[in-house]
Formats: structure tokens, sequence, C-alpha cells
């Protein structure tokens, strides 16, 4: 089969590789119909995240057609079936996945050891996300092998389009759960940085949660477009002070909550941080770059939560952890428990609350998959979202 296999810092081919074999009894085949590139494909284009190895297939973010199944997964999933595959891989039975803790499975990890190792504990299996988390073959391919599919997987209505649903297995309900962890009130101010893919849907979701108003972000006109175009006012940190604007927006106050959709890859308005950062990388002092954080730890409101989807993979420098706790902030992160969210979104699709393809602005072959990484990473062509079809 084909897939977009990652040979280094800024090498992804589209190769011929074996094709996926059931290798357990709750296994499936997914013939895939659609995917994606997902700013943290970025993290591992860039190689800002340890763990990955030349061969290694891309991309989790994916939905197709079941065409085999082990025998454990005991009718759950039929052949034919459309469903949508969660970026986190998921058993069902262990301690966290009753909790609902889904990003957190105890089992899921084939290289838990190696997550221990990182993080203190294992974390879930991931699909296409570097050797810490399993190293499982991603979904930027025609065929993917899914592991403990009897869980792993959402069925989604016929009456809906790939595109409509293909991102509930990502961005959508870490956007909404970025919302959800902020524990939004109605008189709420909710400012957002970032307004790539993540930070689009959690300005969306934000106000369907129901924020006075949701501020975002961002220094790229497009993506500050699409985001007032969602409800947001937006703020262009390339042009004027986001502590500023906030304080006006507030009354001085600042924002109740704040959430970071920009991660490990922050770039810094302010020529001497983003310059302070960069150095710590190349020297290895820090390998994530936390200009955002400390710019939400500064402006928010004492006693207000600091939500944190964006992905950061090790050590950070600088972080006023002073001010969060004479402030009283809250701090609320981690990987997406996808299956948590996806039965109450797939319903807000359907009814037409909302539909997650508005953030599409590339559509591409699987072989064109190369080109379009440097496109997203580079931010050209007005590219927020790139949808790739095998």
């Amino acid at each position: 089969m084909r897939a977009l296999v990652w040979h280094g810092t800024q090498d992804i081919r589209c190769e011929t590789v074996p094709d996926p074999q059931i290798e357990d009894e709750r296994d499936a085949i997914i013939k895939v119909t659609v995917c994606a590139i997902c700013g943290s494909d970025l993290h591992l284009y860039d190689h800002f995240m340890p763990g990955m190895q030349s061969g290694d297939v891309m991309g989790h973010e994916f939905m197709g057609e079941v065409v085999e199944t082990g025998r454990g997964v005991n009718g759950v999933l039929k052949k034919g079936e459309r469903v949508v595959i969660p970026f986190t891989i998921i058993c069902g039975e262990c301690d966290q996945c009753k909790r609902g803790f889904f990003s957190v499975c105890e089992r899921s990890n084939r290289n838990k050891h190696i997550a221990a190792k990182a993080f203190g504990h294992t974390t879930a299996g991931l699909f296409g996300y570097t050797h810490i988390t399993g190293g499982y073959p991603g979904g930027q391919a025609e065929y993917v092998r899914v592991p403990f599919a009897d869980k792993t997987h959402i069925k989604v209505p016929d009456a809906l389009t790939d595109e409509q649903v293909l991102f509930l297995g990502d961005i959508f309900p870490t956007g909404w759960q970025a919302a959800v962890q902020a524990d939004i009130q109605p008189t709420d101010t909710v400012a957002i940085w970032g307004a790539g893919p993540v930070g689009q849907m959690a300005v969306r979701s934000a106000l369907l949660l129901g924020a006075r108003q949701v501020v975002c972000i961002d220094s790229v006109p497009e993506r500050l477009d699409m985001a007032r175009a969602g409800g947001a006012i937006t703020i262009d940190n390339s042009r004027e002070s986001v502590v500023e604007r906030l304080n006006e927006l507030t009354g001085g106050k600042g924002p109740e909550k704040c959430i970071d959709a920009v991660g490990m890859e922050a770039h810094a308005p302010r020529a001497l941080e983003h310059a302070y950062d960069r150095v710590k990388q190349a020297v290895m002092l820090e390998s994530d770059r936390p200009t955002v954080l400390r710019e939400m730890i500064y402006v928010c409101r004492p006693a207000g939560i600091l939500s944190i989807p964006g992905v950061y993979g090790g050590l950070i420098d600088k972080v006023p952890m002073g001010a969060v706790m004479n402030k009283g902030l809250t701090i609320r992160t981690g990987q997406t428990h996808v299956n948590r969210w996806t039965d109450d979104l797939v319903r807000r699709i359907d009814e037409g609350q909302i539909d997650p393809s508005f953030v599409i602005t590339h559509r591409a072959s699987l072989e064109q998959g190369p080109e379009m990484y440097r496109t997203f990473r580079d931010k050209k062509d007005n590219c927020i979202k790139v949808v790739l079809r095998p």
C-alpha cells in the first residue's frame, strides 16, 4: 500500500509499505477514505518530538471503511461499516478507561516502559506518533490496523459526509475538551491563543458552551479572518499588545479563562523572548517554547483557569510559577479523551449546530502529502487545514 513515511527532519515521503495484517483478535483493518495533516504532525516533521524512527508511517486523523476484523471484535464492527478512528487507542477496560480518561489508557501503549521512563507513568498508545506512544503506524495511508478496534472507533451516521465527521478523531473533540476544561460561565471572557485548526474548534466550542465573549490571538490574517467568522473578537499579536487589548476588553480585570491552542512551537512577537527560547532549544536546555504559557499566566484574571490542549513534549524554561500560585490559577491539560465527547459532538453535527468541515482549506492526494506538509508548516497559500485522499 501507499503511505506517508517519516525519514528524518522535514523528510516525509510517499512510499510503498507492507499492507497491515490482523495481529490480535481485537484488531480491525480499515480502508482509509480520508485523512488529514494535524498541527501535531508538524512537531514530528520538524523533529521536536523524540522517539521517531525512519520508516514510521505518519498520521493520526483519519477515517474509513472496515474491511476485516479479528474474532475478538465480536460483531461490534462489521465489514463495510464507516468509522472515524480516534487518535487515542483505548482498551475500554482499564481503570482509566472506565473513568473516561481515555488518553491515559493503561494498556494500549505497547512501549509503556518508554512512556513511564519519560513521564513517570504510561499514557495511551497513539497512531502515528512516536515510539514513546507505542510506535503504531498512522493513518496517512491506504490501510490501517486498529488495535482494540471494538473500543477504538466512532460510528457515524450515513447522512453525514466524510468531511463533516473526519475531525471527530482529533481536532474537534480537542477544541471541545479545551473549552469544557475551562468551566465556561455565561459571564466569562475566554481568550484563545492560536487560530489554527484546534484554536478554530475551541472558538466555536467556547461559544456553544455559552461564553460571553471569545477573543482569539494570532498573527496570520486568514486564520484571524476565520476566527472572526466563527464569532470571535481577534487580536493580531504582531501589530498590537495582547495585554493592553485584553485589558480593554475586560475592564482591566483580564480574561477569566485562557486556552493555549499553540503548544511547544509558539512564536513570540517580542524578538528578545523568541531569540532566548530558540537559543535554549539549540543548546538543548529546553525542548519546548513556552511563550504562550508565560503570557497566559500574566494576563489571566486571578482565580482563573488555564486550559492547555497545545502539545508539549519535554522541558520548558522561565515559567512564572510564582504568578500561578499567588494568583490562584488552575491549570488543566492533557491529550484528548476523544470517546468521552464524541456521542454529543456527533449529535451536534447531525443537528446542524456546527459543521467542522469549515476549517478545510486544501484538499490533495496522498502522493501530494510531502508537499502539503511544507505548505501547511509554512502557512503558504492561506493554508489552515489539509485533507488527503488515498
